[in-house]
């Protein structure tokens, strides 16, 4: 029986057209849409990728996704990629898997988002999970660290086996210990402007497609406010 990730990742697929650049999203459903999308390269179909960090960039060349740069296209026509918290309205939380900047770049450039999860990624307020992350450049960890902590936030450096937790771009990661987020543009906005950061992963006012997997049924939502609908076959067309 097919994952609960394969099967978004084939309903994915639905919507790449021939010929596009793709931005390749990193985690554990992104990993899933690139394995299938191989599948389908392999059967002739011509696309080009842009991964959003070297994991997914490693994937993909080994799966045989011709990959492309920002210096030979100047937009992306659908990026694919996963989330870690999905509000109402299609605002997300990324970062889970550290590689919220290139993400961020790749979504910014899109002509269309696709974000695949699965429903318990469904909140009713961004940080309801309780942890933002935010990516910062190593000299100014500590104190971007104490203005965070000005802020009512409980950043907690990431590590992995022990030791600070490096992103592809050479960066750390503070995760904030957080609260539900009543005005996430604000604590956006606020967390920027500080000397240092680089990135949030709050990702707002994006728009995406949302596949969403619910048991063993795939429910889309490409509309803000509007509540997710199947039909028979378990998805809902464009």
């Amino acid at each position: 029986m097919p994952q609960p990730t394969e099967a978004i990742a084939q309903r994915a697929l639905d919507l790449i057209s021939p010929h596009s650049v793709i931005g390749l999203g990193t985690g554990r459903a992104a990993t899933a849409f690139i394995h299938a999308l191989g599948e389908r390269v392999r059967q002739g179909f011509s696309v080009r990728g842009i991964p959003t960090s070297e994991a997914s960039a490693a994937l993909a060349t080994q799966l045989g996704i011709p990959l492309t740069h920002f210096d030979e296209i100047e937009y992306v026509d659908i990026c694919v990629d996963g989330a870690d918290e999905v509000d109402p309205a299609g605002n997300l939380i990324k970062g889970y898997g550290g590689a919220l900047l290139r993400e961020k770049v790749v979504a910014s450039v899109a002509r269309q988002r696709v974000i695949l999860v699965g429903a318990e990624k469904l909140v009713p307020v961004l940080g309801t999970r309780g942890i933002l992350p935010v990516e910062v450049v190593p000299f100014a960890r500590t104190p971007v660290k104490r203005r965070l902590q000005s802020l009512g936030f409980d950043p907690q450096p990431r590590l992995r086996n022990g030791q600070l937790f490096i992103t592809d771009n050479g960066n750390h990661i503070l995760d904030c210990r957080i609260g539900p987020l009543n005005d996430p543009i604000t604590t956006d906005r606020d967390i920027r402007s500080i000397p240092g950061v680089v990135e949030t992963g709050l990702f707002l006012q994006m728009t995406p497609y949302l596949l969403i997997q619910d048991g063993d049924r795939v429910v889309v939502q490409h509309s803000p406010h509007l509540r997710p609908s199947e039909n028979a076959n378990g998805t809902h067309g464009c």
